[in-house]
């Protein structure tokens, strides 16, 4: 799955759309009384979600907006700049709970849940590259509110960014592994377990359980528990305790 890039327009004409006042869209340029950049990031961000950013083109945009793609262009410059106002857009509207009285672990956890609920709202956010992401008020409302999970736990200033980047890297991932998994059964129309069904007699003739006696034992246990190649709730639940112990190990050191 190919990822989508944000990050690469203006940096000038996508900060002064990023933090537009609310509700500001320019509406006077355009032919189509009410169309402000607002409405145009609404109705991108519902396609995409429908049908991800590989089918998002800007003519599609303007046709379900009932104007003419060069009236759209006048509103937002192009698709990388569109991109970076999706971004931030769904970050901007990300559910944030007031857990400052909550245990430190249990804080962190609403983090990495509130991440895997917008990825499952919006799966095209995790194959958008982040590498260089939109500044605006969404992203930093998000990065303020989940720095917050960490603050008062005996961390420095650099050890909270890297904890918040490594929770969020783990999310990330997890969320993209299960888009290969959802994509793979669409594209062959099986499921993991059908898959399988179809694919051992084959492969019992060429594997040496011998030759490979790790990958014969280990792989079935796995796939005997998860009744699959990959069960993303597993994952997400094991890798999230290892990221809080390993926190806990952590502050434990810096106590």
């Amino acid at each position: 799955m190919a990822k989508e890039h944000g990050g690469t327009s203006d940096p000038a004409r996508i900060l002064e759309l990023l933090w537009r006042e609310p509700g500001h869209g320019d509406a006077r340029r355009g032919p189509k009384q009410g169309l402000t950049v607002d409405a145009v990031v609404r109705v991108a961000v519902e396609l995409a979600d429908a049908d991800g950013l590989e089918a998002l083109t800007m003519r599609g945009i303007a046709r379900q907006l009932g104007v003419t793609p060069m009236t759209l262009y006048t509103y937002v410059p192009g698709k990388a700049e569109l991109l970076d106002l999706m971004l931030d857009s769904v970050y901007l509207e990300m559910p944030r709970g007031d857990r400052s009285a909550a245990p430190w672990r249990r804080r962190v956890e609403a983090v990495a849940h509130e991440n895997r609920d917008l990825y499952n709202r919006h799966p095209w956010v995790a194959t958008m590259s982040t590498a260089r992401p939109p500044l605006g008020p969404g992203l930093m409302t998000k990065y303020e509110h989940e720095l917050a999970a960490f603050d008062g736990l005996g961390l420095d200033d650099v050890e909270m960014d890297a904890a918040l980047t490594l929770l969020l890297g783990f999310v990330h991932s997890v969320a993209r592994a299960t888009l290969d998994t959802q994509a793979a059964a669409r594209d062959s129309v099986m499921s993991d377990q059908q898959w399988w069904a179809a694919n051992e007699p084959l492969l019992t003739q060429v594997f040496d359980p011998a030759r490979f006696p790790l990958a014969a034992r280990v792989g079935s246990a796995a796939g005997a528990a998860h009744q699959s190649m990959y069960d993303p709730e597993h994952a997400f639940a094991f890798g999230l305790r290892r990221i809080l112990d390993g926190l806990a190990h952590l502050m434990s050191r810096t106590r």
